[in-house]
């Protein structure tokens, strides 16, 4: 099976070369890397060309995110098709293996990594990736959870069944439980894990999970999120973070950013909903509840043989090309 890598990006000049030098030591090196760029104004295109990146562009005005995502997807030529953001990057070389590795089930249309921040993101965001992304694989998946800033899926089932381009986000999740109600299987790989990189404001944060509300009210027609929900998941997420800042000796440090995160993430929330009758409770678990210190802790085993050194290959000019590498494949193939 081929991989093909597609990655969304405007003006990711900061980020995007840790995530291609990471692509590029990768112990399965993808047939093509393809970069939808949205008119990115600082470095981010010619970062990509250096590294050999195919250069799709699309009119930000026209921009929606599964819009992106077809638009990338048509240009591919993979059987598979990984989709990461442009700020994030691979912890391990067996990253793409182990996420394209249930594919090897005919039943399998997608799949979808374990996902963790860094010192720059906020630390209830910590605790959303640990309550969203578990230590543990879960194959096949019950639910429709999926998220693609770390997933996979079959080029034939894009075909049959492109991204709707009108939702305002959580298009992944649209697409999974249509994948899903047709008979696909969604697999949890936690093994394939990537380091997601958030420097958002409270304004970026609370849009962020209001345009995401938005979205949810339309893929689940039963989705509510009231006020009751507001004033008791509010309190309950704040008080779980404050927990794991004190058992992580973070406590002074972090207070205040706990109490802004939640306070936007929860009013973006409340103000994208404002809907009838009740979401999933699989879903709702997922997205709302604070997550436990069990949870955060079961099955954490880190790959640390396969961990790639980022400290070491990025002081190093670049010697790897993906078109070159696409080109060479493709001779061996006529050969």
């Amino acid at each position: 099976m081929k991989c093909s890598i597609i990655i969304r990006a405007y003006n990711e000049a900061r980020h995007i070369s840790k995530l291609l030098a990471g692509l590029a030591h990768q112990s399965r090196v993808p047939y093509e890397v393809i970069l939808v760029d949205s008119g990115s104004t600082d470095d981010t295109v010619e970062i990509a060309r250096r590294w050999g990146v195919k250069i799709v562009p699309i009119d930000k005005r026209s921009f929606t995110f599964g819009r992106s995502l077809n638009i990338g997807c048509a240009a591919a030529s993979g059987d598979i098709l990984v989709f990461v953001s442009a700020h994030v990057y691979p912890k391990h070389r067996t990253w793409l293996s182990d996420l394209v590795q249930p594919f090897t089930e005919q039943q399998v249309v997608l799949s979808y990594g374990k996902q963790r921040g860094n010192e720059l993101n906020h630390f209830s965001e910590h605790q959303i990736f640990a309550k969203w992304f578990p230590n543990e694989s879960v194959f096949p998946q019950r639910s429709y959870f999926c998220n693609n800033a770390n997933a996979a899926i079959r080029r034939s089932e894009w075909e049959k069944r492109p991204y709707d381009e009108s939702l305002t986000g959580l298009e992944d999740l649209d697409w999974g439980k249509k994948a899903q109600a047709d008979g696909g299987w969604i697999a949890y790989v936690a093994s394939a894990e990537i380091i997601h990189v958030h420097e958002e404001n409270w304004t970026s944060v609370r849009n962020r999970y209001r345009r995401e509300a938005i979205a949810m009210r339309w893929i689940d027609k039963e989705s509510r999120f009231g006020i009751f929900d507001f004033a008791t998941l509010l309190p309950a997420n704040i008080l779980s973070d404050l927990w794991h800042a004190l058992l992580e000796k973070k406590l002074p440090f972090e207070m205040k950013s706990i109490l802004l995160f939640r306070y936007n993430q929860m009013t973006g929330t409340l103000q994208g909903y404002r809907g009838p009758s009740e979401l999933s409770e699989e879903l709702r678990k997922r997205f709302y509840f604070p997550v436990s210190r069990a949870e955060k802790l079961s099955g954490n085993q880190d790959n640390v043989e396969h961990e790639i050194d980022y400290s070491e290959i990025l002081d190093k000019p670049i010697r790897y090309d993906f078109q070159r590498h696409q080109a060479d494949v493709q001779t061996q193939q006529r050969h």
